[in-house]
């Protein structure tokens, strides 16, 4: 009688069975690897979506202390009476309306407020109708020109605090 062997199923042979535990093995470390990474990847996007978010509502202040810095400096150096102020006084009314609800840059954006009201306060009176300006009265409107002036770069300081702490507190 002849005997022979034979395996009872194909690939059951102990070289097979090896590289199928290793490949498993195999498998479950770069599953467990890309798990772990796929994690951390999520957790930075949370982070940077969370930034962006928080940078947004700094978006409409910024925009508005350009704006107001612009406008100052188109004032620069030039005494304004009352109309020129209009394009200010519409700014830091908008300024006004939403620093209550900013918590971060509420005295910054308060003191910009302040500012304005100060530069404001130093409008020159409308000419009246006589031609020549007595020698007192002219002395009286370069002295308030001056402080307008003054009035004007204390508004420039203000802004430009401002918006260094609205960049600051964008990238923390």
């Amino acid at each position: 009688m002849m005997t022979s062997t034979t395996t009872l199923a194909i690939g059951t042979g102990a070289g097979s069975l090896a590289v199928t535990a290793v490949s498993a093995l195999f498998m479950g470390a770069l599953g467990t690897y890309t798990f772990l990474h796929h994690r951390q990847v999520f957790a930075w996007m949370r982070k940077v979506r969370g930034e962006d978010q928080a940078g947004a509502e700094f978006d409409r202040p910024a925009e508005w202390l350009d704006d107001l810095y612009k406008a100052q400096c188109r004032l620069a150096q030039k005494p304004c009476r009352a109309v020129d102020f209009e394009d200010i006084a519409q700014i830091s009314n908008m300024i006004k309306g939403i620093a209550d609800h900013m918590e971060t840059v509420r005295p910054e954006l308060a003191k910009v407020v302040e500012r304005v009201d100060e530069y404001i306060d130093t409008a020159l009176p409308e000419p009246g109708p006589a031609m020549k300006v007595p020698l007192p009265d002219h002395r009286a409107q370069l002295a308030r020109a001056m402080r307008q002036e003054a009035a004007r770069h204390e508004l420039a300081r203000a802004v430009i605090a401002a918006q260094q702490k609205i960049k600051t507190r964008r990238h923390t």
